[in-house]
């Protein structure tokens, strides 16, 4: 056997650093915040990002989880506080996943977004726009329609757990108020944990969704067949609160009692749109129906245009446009909600707006909807984006193109594409659909090079 040199080697790389335990406390003084509005110290050679934490402050987090030189972490205390925190107005914020901004003023919130947007465009796109809107925004609170309410089995303590996940785990925390949510839905969320618990065959219950609309649901997801009077318990608790009631298993969700219809208005164009648990639908009412208005000013539809509408869901945009232009061509790539929106059109008597169903990552000018060009182009895509449109958008000869976005890094990258096919940036600014959040959604104006408004 080869005698030990007695020298310990270290890897190639260096000394290999200790990595930040999970759960261990740490004072640090917070230098500016991040996108998400967390809080960003340096210590001894890592980045830290601090949920609950303000520039300026000193304070005491606990680490949630680390990787390389990067580690996350939630405030325990606030040691030194600066004079822009507020009191968070929800006794559960500092444990509830779903609000993260609520000890920043409401104004401040929107100066964030402002700057997450300018910064994605200026860093990913190299553009600006020729005019900044003024942030899109309404109530700060009690503005959400509709909630996910999570709901777990504790075989160990034979009890249901109901309620919101909380920040950066998978627990769920017990909430008696959530003043985020509109108001018919409050005393809904606060009876609910009682009667989930009384069933039967509580262990059956996989989520809960709450609606807010033209009248207020309740959809439950089940895992297993409900009986008889587990089911007459929820319906009677959606008769006490004036709610309709509907389930989930395997299938669609479907009404309990049949015949049962939800929907939302947009009074300003006197339009109502149906839809079912489970489908897309704005959250946040008053800012849905001001982003409609500005979207109709910002696009500035001609009575005598051709308008297509991509990603068009349930008809949020397309059927205000139909009642302004000579045509709108509306594409969405989930069947089913094509044959909503084409109810919603007909219920509404809308007889130029068109839907089809089409698979938006393929080439748009070779369908049969698209033959003819346009004038004026709106899309709202989900959070990947729509690169696999706007890199063929030139191709549809649209002078004006209305791009609204749920995420700035994708609306970025897809700006620059839009530039490098001769449109140019004229308007934008943020839309405050979800307060107390970082979520950041926005609008953007193109026109194309050489236009004159």
């Amino acid at each position: 056997m080869a005698k030990r040199s007695g020298l310990r080697f270290q890897p190639s790389g260096g000394a290999r650093s200790v990595q930040v335990p999970t759960g261990k406390k740490q004072q640090l003084s917070i230098e500016r915040l991040a996108h998400d509005g967390r809080g960003i110290a340096f210590l001894e050679g890592r980045t830290w990002f601090v949920a609950g934490a303000l520039p300026g402050e000193r304070v005491e987090a606990r680490v949630l989880g680390a990787r390389s030189q990067v580690v996350e972490a939630r405030v325990e205390r606030v040691l030194e506080a600066v004079p822009l925190r507020r009191i968070e107005p929800c006794k559960h914020a500092r444990q509830c996943g779903g609000c993260s901004l609520q000890h920043l003023p409401h104004a401040e919130q929107l100066a964030l977004k402002q700057r997450t947007l300018d910064e994605q465009l200026t860093r990913t796109a190299q553009l600006q726009p020729e005019q900044w809107a003024a942030p899109l925004s309404g109530p700060e609170f009690a503005y959400r329609r509709r909630a996910r309410i999570a709901v777990r089995w504790d075989a160990r303590a034979s009890r249901l757990e109901v309620g919101f996940r909380e920040a950066s785990s998978q627990n769920i925390l017990s909430i008696d108020e959530c003043p985020v949510l509109v108001q018919p839905l409050q005393p809904i969320v606060r009876a609910l944990p009682q009667v989930l618990r009384a069933l039967d065959k509580p262990q059956a219950i996989g989520h809960v969704e709450i609606f807010s609309g033209t009248a207020e649901a309740l959809l439950v997801r089940h895992t297993a067949v409900l009986g008889e009077a587990d089911l007459q318990r929820l319906q009677a608790f959606c008769a006490d609160h004036a709610a309709q009631l509907w389930l989930q298993g395997t299938g669609e969700p479907q009404a309990f009692v049949a015949g049962q219809e939800l929907g939302y208005r947009l009074e300003a164009w006197d339009l109502q749109l149906d839809f079912r648990p489970g489908d897309f639908v704005q959250v946040n009412a008053p800012v849905n129906q001001a982003m409609v208005a500005q979207a109709l000013e910002w696009l500035a539809p001609q009575p005598g245009e051709r308008v297509l509408d991509l990603f068009c869901g349930l008809g949020n945009f397309a059927l205000p446009l139909a009642q302004r232009v000579r045509d709108v061509v509306a594409v969405e790539g989930v069947a089913e909600m094509v044959e909503r929106a084409q109810g919603n059109a007909r219920r509404n008597g809308l007889g130029n707006v068109h839907f089809f169903q089409a698979d938006l990552s393929k080439p748009l000018a070779d369908a049969p909807w698209a033959q003819h060009g346009f004038d004026a182009i709106l899309l709202d895509p989900p959070r990947d984006g729509a690169w696999d449109v706007v890199r063929h958008l030139a191709e549809l000869d649209a002078d004006r193109v209305l791009y609204v976005s749920c995420n700035p890094a994708t609306l970025a990258r897809d700006a620059a594409e839009l530039a490098r096919q001769g449109y140019r940036m004229r308007r934008a600014g943020i839309l405050d659909m979800f307060p107390q959040t970082a979520h950041v959604e926005a609008m953007v104006l193109f026109e194309r090079s050489g236009k004159l408004r």
